[in-house]
């Protein structure tokens, strides 16, 4: 009981002076570069026929025998050289049909919070592929939200409408969620696919909040709200609310309920936007039932099944970390790996 006492005392010594570490050097730099502006950030692109191809061929390494695979190599490496000779020629005899330009299709990932905060990197996502994409291309987005705030999520599916407005093919792949907000952006897409487990749907509009009128008033405490304009406030936290400021609430959602209906019958005619627009949600067979999405298959099923004929590009707008922020993640990281590396001696000392 002795050691473990004293260790917990080393321990905490140990972390207490590696985060005061941490925070003296982080305001240190952070006054140093306080008058200089963030970096803008930038679209980082990969192209995923290079990984594809990497993953392929270390499989292909370790489940042949040597022989084999040299033998692989060597049938590749020749069958590349054969077509590079055969287009050379043709071009020299100016026989070559014209080339039919490869398809590509461009992967970006939208991971919803409530407040759509992933809106200001999707729009600069779509402004980057724009700028070089064709007819005949398409975009998937791997979209993952289980909804939020109204206006958020509205700016974020007028960003997907950008992409079918330029007569791009638009498919959003639904893994886990596309409820509320989340359902309103899949929508837009010329395609939804969704993963069997996958819930969607949620076409429906809450809001609540608390009152503390009472309390106030048992306790001698007046709470005074003015306003300029019958309907400015409807309910508040603070004040009494009356029957009638309720009723306008009530009004006002049915209102966003039903700018919600339209715009997926707009976008999705084929949903019966009355028998769907409960509030319910629906896992992926049921969702296809409904009309809710148009196939069962996760992202990774459908983006693989691409590779082969397209070209794949992964796009990822970042911004890139000030060194403040770097050296606050690698104080975590070692932080992390202390305490972890202390609780594994410590149980291991004291297991059976």
């Amino acid at each position: 009981m002795e050691f473990l006492m004293e260790y917990g005392l080393f321990l905490a010594k140990t972390v207490t002076l590696v985060v005061a570490l941490g925070i003296v050097i982080g305001l240190i730099l952070s006054a140093g570069s306080r008058d200089k502006k963030d970096p803008d950030g930038q679209v980082e692109v990969r192209r995923l026929n290079d990984h594809y191809d990497d993953v392929k061929d270390m499989m292909q390494s370790v489940l042949m025998d040597e022989s084999e695979y040299k033998a692989l190599l060597k049938a590749e490496k020749k069958k590349e050289k054969a077509q590079a000779k055969a287009k050379k020629s043709a071009a020299k005899n100016n026989t070559e049909a014209p080339a039919t330009e490869q398809k590509r299709v461009f992967v970006i990932d939208f991971e919803g919070d409530i407040r759509a905060s992933a809106t200001e990197a999707l729009r600069e996502e779509i402004t980057a592929l724009l700028s070089v994409a064709k007819a005949g291309d398409e975009v998937v987005v791997r979209l993952e939200s289980g909804g939020g705030m109204v206006h958020s999520y509205g700016l974020a599916a007028s960003q997907l409408q950008r992409i079918t407005d330029a007569g791009v093919l638009l498919t959003i792949c639904v893994d886990k969620v596309a409820a509320s907000g989340g359902y309103m952006m899949a929508c837009v897409a010329d395609k939804i696919l969704a993963a069997p487990f996958a819930i969607v749907g949620s076409i429906g509009v809450v809001a609540q909040m608390p009152n503390f009128h009472r309390l106030l008033k048992k306790n001698d405490i007046d709470f005074e709200l003015i306003t300029a304009g019958e309907y400015k406030r409807t309910l508040t936290m603070f004040g009494e609310n009356t029957d009638k400021g309720r009723q306008k609430f009530v009004d006002e959602l049915e209102d966003v309920h039903g700018l919600f209906k339209r715009f997926i019958t707009a976008h999705r005619p084929v949903v019966d936007v009355e028998k769907v627009a409960t509030g319910e949600v629906w896992f992926g067979q049921q969702a296809i039932e409904n009309k809710l999405v148009d196939d069962i298959k996760t992202s990774d099923e459908y983006i693989t099944s691409q590779y082969a004929d397209a070209q794949v590009f992964e796009l990822r707008f970042e911004l890139p970390k000030s060194l403040p922020q770097k050296l606050g993640l690698a104080a975590e990281g070692v932080i992390d790996r202390a305490v972890t590396k202390a609780w594994q001696t410590l149980t291991q000392r004291f297991s059976a």
